[in-house]
C-alpha cells in the first residue's frame, strides 16, 4: 500500500509513464478519477496528501474539506482551476510549470500569424474548391517593419519577440507586471495597451485568465485597432470579448482574427467564426507536441514527489504559503 494517496483530479491522457517513473521512487500509487464537479473532487480528494489536476474545479469548498492535502500540482502554466488564496491559508502549496510548451505556444502564434498575414490558409480552401487565383488573397502588405503587439509579456510572448523580430517585425508589449529593463533587452518598448491598439498592425494575445484579464481587449480596443490589424489568441478564450471580436469582424474594423482558444469550448456550431473566411481556428492546440506533454507530465508529478520529500517545489505558485509551510529549498 502507498505511503502517500496522490489522486489525479481528471485527464485526458492514456498513459501516465512519466508520472509513475518520479512517484514510484517514492512508492506512490496514482489513484485515478474523473471529476467534473467540486463535490465530485471532495468525494474522491478529501483524504489525499496531494492532487494533480487537469480541469477539474478545486474552490475554496474542496479545499476546505482537504484535511490531509500538501500539495496540489497542475497540469500546465495556468492555475485558474485552484482558488489559490484558499489553498495558501489551508497551507496548501500549488505547483504548476511555468517553463512549459514555450516554443509550442510561441510557435503556434507564429504560424498563426503568418497564416493570416499571408492569408495561406484563405488560399488554400480557394484552391480545394477549384479556384486558382492569388487574387482572392488581395491585398496582403509586407511583414518586414510592421509592428506587432504582444499583450503580455511573459515567457511565452518574449519566445515570440525573438521569433518575430527574425522576420523583421518590430515588437512593443503591454504588461504592467514585467520590468523595464526585461522589455529593453529584447530591444520590446513597452507601452500602454491603448496605444498597443493604435500602433500595432498584428496583436498577440498572452495573458492568464484571471477576474483582471477576463475580456480586457473588447470594444473599445477594437475601435482603436487600424482596419489592416491581424488578432491572435493562444492564451485563453475569455481574455477576448468574444461578441465585440464577432461585430468588429463584420463591420470591418479589423481585418481578420487567428484564434487556438475561444469563450466556449469546443465551439458552438453556430457561431459566426465558423462562416468567416479571415477567421482562422483551431482546437486550442497550441501547447501540443510529443515531447511537451511528456515534460509535462514528469515535472507536474516532480511538484508532488518534492512536497511529499520535504522541499518545496521548483514551481511554487502561492510563494505566500512559505509562512505556513516549513520544507527545505531544494539544492541547485
Amino acid at each position: 500500500m502507498s505511503k502517500f494517496k496522490v489522486v489525479v483530479t481528471d485527464y485526458e491522457y492514456d498513459s501516465f509513464v512519466p508520472e509513475n517513473e518520479v512517484l514510484n521512487k517514492l512508492g506512490i500509487e496514482l489513484t485515478f478519477a474523473q471529476c467534473k464537479t467540486e463535490d465530485e473532487v471532495i468525494e474522491a480528494c478529501k483524504d489525499a496528501d496531494a492532487l494533480i489536476n487537469q480541469y477539474a474545479p478545486i474552490g475554496r469548498k474542496v479545499i476546505e474539506q482537504l484535511d490531509n492535502c500538501k500539495v496540489i500540482s497542475r497540469y500546465g502554466v495556468g492555475f485558474n482551476t485552484i482558488d489559490i488564496e484558499a489553498a495558501t491559508e489551508k497551507g496548501i502549496a500549488v505547483g504548476n510549470v511555468t517553463d512549459y510548451c514555450l516554443d509550442e505556444v510561441s510557435d503556434h502564434a507564429m504560424a498563426l500569424l503568418l497564416s493570416s498575414v499571408r492569408k495561406v490558409t484563405l488560399m488554400n480552401n480557394a484552391v480545394k474548391s477549384g479556384t486558382w487565383d492569388f487574387k482572392v488573397s488581395v491585398p496582403i502588405f509586407r511583414l518586414r517593419g510592421r509592428t506587432l503587439g504582444l499583450v503580455g509579456f511573459g515567457n511565452i510572448p518574449q519566445s515570440v519577440t525573438k521569433k518575430a523580430q527574425a522576420f523583421g517585425l518590430n515588437v512593443i508589449a503591454y504588461d504592467p507586471f514585467v520590468p523595464k529593463e526585461v522589455a529593453e533587452n529584447l530591444n520590446v518598448k513597452l507601452v500602454s495597451l491603448d496605444e498597443l491598439c493604435e500602433k500595432s498592425d498584428y496583436i498577440s494575445v498572452h495573458l492568464p485568465l484571471n477576474k483582471h484579464t477576463e475580456k480586457i481587449i473588447s470594444h473599445d480596443q477594437f475601435n482603436k485597432m487600424k482596419k489592416e490589424a491581424f488578432i491572435i489568441n493562444t492564451a485563453r478564450g475569455p481574455v477576448i470579448d468574444e461578441q465585440a471580436l464577432i461585430e468588429a469582424l463584420q463591420e470591418g474594423k479589423i481585418t481578420g482574427a487567428g484564434l487556438d482558444v475561444l469563450e466556449v469550448e469546443p465551439i458552438d456550431p453556430n457561431n459566426p467564426l465558423l462562416k468567416m473566411d479571415n477567421v482562422i481556428l483551431n482546437p486550442h492546440s497550441a501547447f501540443y507536441s510529443v515531447e511537451a506533454e511528456l515534460e509535462l507530465k514528469r515535472k507536474t508529478a516532480e511538484n508532488v514527489a518534492d512536497v511529499l520529500s520535504g522541499y518545496y517545489p521548483t514551481y511554487l505558485v502561492n510563494k505566500d504559503v512559505k509562512e505556513k509551510l516549513i520544507l527545505q529549498n531544494k539544492a541547485l
